[in-house]
């Protein structure tokens, strides 16, 4: 005779809340119990328990798991196993983040994962017979956790909405604009970029929760808003520590591309962001900054891999204003067409050898190297350049000259 009492289905009918939900597993198991969304936010935890571990008090203070508690548990294959599987996973201890042996199951509609049971091990270990119900209480998360995206799901479309007017310059009532964030449940920010994540592919639903998965565990970056535009994530990004945003951009966004190719096998991200503004209606203004670094980043991909903020492309922010000028003027640098045309004719490199030269802060050394010629070589070219474009490399400004008419047409022309 099986002598669990709950061992037909204590967890059928409705439970009214997670939290009662939660409550009940934990009186089942006789078990200390989380429940978290599938970014391992915290949605309800059991109360009422002596015996917990550090991992756990620092998820209920939180409300979402430690970052990187969510690493160790990425790096010892749990995660994976638990996305893989609708089975019970055990969770050896990792001393280290403060985590003690656990118990984890999956919550999830067909392969979709909506979200994780968490029960900890504390003064007993579950027995097959604990794990088989186990399964059953994510049965019954399932549709609590249904209803409850729902509701999200309606909310995401008003912020998506919100956010593309923002993006558009349809709003630009500072007041009017921290009014609505406030009614969509926003916290409005001191200092706001837009930062946007460009993908070799379009993304699709499953890749822009993988997207949303990264940027929702890492905890130094909040995307208070995102939007999706073919091949691009764009999010309104603060800062989720004391440190300003602009000195934690950048190494979010080199951690969120590691991620991406360590756990979803994602490569060949781009990214970008726009100016840090202290008000909300500039943000059209910061959209169009990140992109402008988008583009300059596409078209010069040796040069700018390690610029990611519009306040460190130096003279890239401005190319397009000295185009414009140019075109209207119908300038074009002599030296440059000399070159060009002579290398039409004489099938040789001197236009992209003095590229790379300049690009290289005039380092004939390295510019040698980027080439694959002998110095010896490079020495020849400089100076059959010097005299078919007549100049003069002593001359800073007709070298800087020089240097921005090349970025120039290599970008517009």
């Amino acid at each position: 005779m099986n002598s669990n009492p709950y061992s037909n289905n204590p967890f059928k009918g409705t439970f009214g809340s997670l939290e009662n939900l939660a409550d009940t597993i934990s009186e089942v198991l006789h078990c200390p119990v989380t429940i978290e969304d599938a970014n391992h936010r915290l949605l309800a935890y059991s109360t009422h328990e002596n015996s917990t571990d550090p991992a756990r008090i620092a998820t209920i203070i939180g409300r979402r798991v430690p970052e990187k508690v969510i690493n160790s548990l990425w790096r010892d294959g749990v995660i994976p196993g638990l996305q893989a599987s609708d089975e019970p996973l055990r969770v050896s201890s990792i001393s280290k983040v403060g985590l003690g042996d656990r118990v984890a199951v999956s919550i999830r509609k067909n392969e979709e994962i909506l979200g994780y049971i968490w029960v900890l091990e504390v003064d007993r270990h579950l027995s097959d017979e604990d794990l088989e119900l186990l399964k059953k209480a994510a049965q019954a998360a399932k549709n609590q956790l249904l209803q409850l995206y729902t509701g999200s799901r309606r909310k995401q479309e008003s912020l998506q909405e919100f956010f593309w007017k923002l993006l558009t310059g349809h709003s630009s009532n500072e007041e009017a604009i921290q009014d609505s964030l406030r009614d969509l449940g926003i916290l409005p920010s001191s200092s706001v970029s837009v930062l946007i994540f460009q993908f070799p592919e379009e993304i699709d639903a499953g890749f822009e929760k993988n997207v949303s998965y990264i940027t929702s565990v890492n905890q130094s970056v909040k995307a208070q808003l995102t939007a999706v535009d073919e091949n691009q994530m764009i999010m309104l990004v603060t800062s989720a520590l004391k440190e300003p945003l602009s000195e934690i951009l950048q190494e979010f966004i080199l951690s969120f591309t590691q991620q991406m190719k360590e756990r979803f096998g994602v490569d060949g991200i781009t990214a970008g962001f726009g100016g840090v503004y202290s008000s909300y209606h500039l943000t059209e203004k910061s959209y169009m900054e990140a992109l402008q670094v988008l583009k300059i980043k596409n078209r010069f991909k040796e040069g700018a891999s390690d610029l990611f903020g519009y306040e460190n492309l130096g003279v890239y922010q401005f190319l397009d204003v000295i185009h414009q000028k140019q075109s209207a003027s119908r300038y074009r640098n002599p030296a440059l067409d000399k070159l060009l045309e002579y290398d039409r004719l004489h099938k040789t490199d001197l236009y992209n050898t003095l590229d790379t030269y300049l690009s290289a802060g005039s380092n004939t050394h390295l510019t040698a190297s980027l080439l694959h010629i002998h110095l010896n070589t490079l020495t020849y070219r400089l100076k059959r350049i010097a005299e078919i474009g007549q100049i003069d490399f002593r001359n800073t400004n007709q070298k800087t000259m020089l240097y921005l008419d090349l970025k120039i047409q290599q970008l517009f022309y």
